[in-house]
């Protein structure tokens, strides 16, 4: 019989506690199914990125054509070119 997960307080408690945790004491992993999780929200992190004013300027103009904030524009134009150097380079 498998240990039961106990209840976390938050995420960070949650972690600490499979960091040293034997996973297989508590889940019977060969009857796991695999699942999209759809709901799911990536973790965000703030970055400082220094660009040229022109640059900005640019994607201001691009960002108000499409009625955007030029941030979202930034993020979906690296999310495009990610996906394309991935593809180029093949799997892994």
């Amino acid at each position: 019989m498998k240990k039961r997960i106990p209840e976390f307080k938050n995420e960070d408690d949650e972690r600490k506690f499979w960091a040293t945790a034997d996973s297989t004491e508590y889940l019977d992993w060969p009857s796991g199914k695999r699942r999209k999780l759809v709901r799911l929200k990536p973790s965000l992190r703030t970055i400082s990125l220094r660009l040229p004013v022109s640059m900005i300027e640019d994607l201001k103009v691009l960002a108000n054509r499409r009625d955007v904030p030029y941030q979202s524009l930034l993020k979906v134009f690296l999310a495009e070119r990610l996906t394309e150097e991935r593809k180029a380079s093949g799997p892994r």
